[in-house]
């Protein structure tokens, strides 16, 4: 599975955390590497923290990304694309991201 940086899927998180959007985050996978990809899951219970990264897009409910709960799962939990971030939008997700990990805006 060839998943790019940008690209919102519907993911199955699991039992208690349901299926619900997410980000991918992470570069695509060699076929040496793990199939796993890294994801920033979608909100529709936004707080208000500086840590969520409202992007308001067509395929989504009002809501945020929320760079606290970053997740790493493997390409068989995602279900089905549903869109794509512009650079702009993946920016802004970014900033949060380095923001939760304390990262300087060079990275990640």
């Amino acid at each position: 599975m060839n998943l790019q940086r940008g690209e919102v899927w519907l993911v199955d998180l699991g039992m208690a955390a349901k299926v619900r959007p997410a980000v991918v985050i992470s570069v695509p996978a060699h076929d040496t590497d793990r199939a796993l990809v890294t994801l920033v899951p979608h909100t529709t219970s936004v707080r208000g923290s500086r840590f969520e990264a409202p992007v308001p897009v067509s395929f989504l409910k009002a809501g945020a990304f929320d760079a606290q709960n970053l997740i790493t799962i493997p390409h068989a939990k995602l279900l089905r694309a549903l869109g794509r971030l512009s650079a702009t939008q993946l920016g802004s997700v970014g900033a949060a991201v380095r923001s939760w990990l304390g990262l300087p805006a060079t990275e990640v």
